[in-house]
């Protein structure tokens, strides 16, 4: 079921995500939530779009952990990817689905843990997309003034992922772009439709939408196109958890989770599943795991290097 939405969790920026380690306290409501055998599962998500002729995935998901556990599932929405970690960290929620970056320096607070990776492919996580009749045909055409559109902070497809290309591409930046956040994929879509941005960095999935009448890509085949990709990731998406998960139900997602993100569920579980990338699920993954992010995020000046959680 649809539960309460957290939006007081969102005004924490990136920089509070990385540095606040050890801060976090549990109330005691929190506590007796934690050993109550009836209590729900709950699930902290940003929103994927609000299509009413589809059925959205996170209601989906929540529908078959429900089936899998035999618990109750309450999807609780929060803003961004800073506020799914906040939650978790001060005992607000049980779990949260997210992508490498978020995933990593949720780890990196010592206080969330990953309860379940799903390592990336070989694929390109991220593409940078030009209206087809933009002048720009390469990353090299890119330029001081160039306005490039990222999703959120702290998001691997939408920022990491496409500043460590334009990196690779001798492209600084506010130095030789102009960088502007959206608040997310389907913002971006919107500022380089409405000529508010001249690229917009995203994750490879979303162009694959053209055509389809999904709001979350409104453009039709041919209107766009990409003028560079980025590298793979090690870690394509991560379920994370609170450390105060009580046993019994960390016990019943560890034995869910990879039953419900499985080819039969694929077409209700859209998005989140294609996120996935295909690979197979790696239970309780030890924080090495994440380790290959620290160069990345260190172009675009975020530390997560101590991810032993100090």
């Amino acid at each position: 079921m649809r539960a309460r939405a957290l939006p007081a969790l969102g005004l924490l920026g990136l920089g509070a995500v990385v540095a606040l380690t050890g801060c976090s306290t549990s109330s005691p409501d929190a506590a007796a939530a934690a050993s109550d055998p009836d209590a729900p599962i709950t699930f902290a998500t940003t929103p994927l779009g609000d299509d009413p002729g589809a059925e959205n995935p996170i209601d989906a998901f929540a529908s078959l952990v429900e089936a899998e556990t035999g618990r109750e599932v309450e999807i609780v929405d929060v803003p961004d990817y800073t506020a799914v970690v906040e939650a978790l960290r001060n005992h607000h929620v049980d779990i949260g689905f997210m992508s490498g970056f978020p995933s990593a320096l949720a780890v990196n607070t010592g206080e969330v843990d990953s309860l379940v990776a799903w390592p990336g492919n070989d694929d390109p996580v991220s593409t940078c997309l030009v209206p087809d009749d933009s002048p720009l045909q390469s990353l090299e055409d890119i330029a001081p003034e160039t306005v490039v559109a990222f999703a959120d902070p702290a998001s691997s497809s939408g920022y990491f992922m496409p500043v460590a290309m334009l990196h690779d591409a001798g492209l600084e930046r506010d130095a030789d772009y102009t960088p502007l956040f959206s608040g997310g994929h389907d913002m971006s879509f919107t500022a380089l439709k409405e000529g508010q941005a001249d690229v917009a960095c995203t994750s490879t999935i979303f162009p694959q939408l053209a055509g389809t009448g999904d709001p979350m890509f409104p453009f039709e085949k041919g209107e766009t196109r990409s003028i560079g990709e980025s590298a793979s990731m090690p870690v394509a998406v991560t379920v994370l958890a609170d450390q105060q998960l009580a046993d019994d139900k960390r016990e019943r997602l560890l034995d869910a989770l990879p039953n419900v993100f499985t080819e039969e569920n694929a077409e209700e579980l859209g998005a989140m599943m294609e996120a996935m990338q295909g690979t197979e699920p790696v239970l309780e993954p030890d924080d090495a795991l994440f380790q290959p992010f620290v160069d990345i995020a260190a172009i675009a000046d975020v530390d997560i290097s101590d991810l032993s959680g100090s």
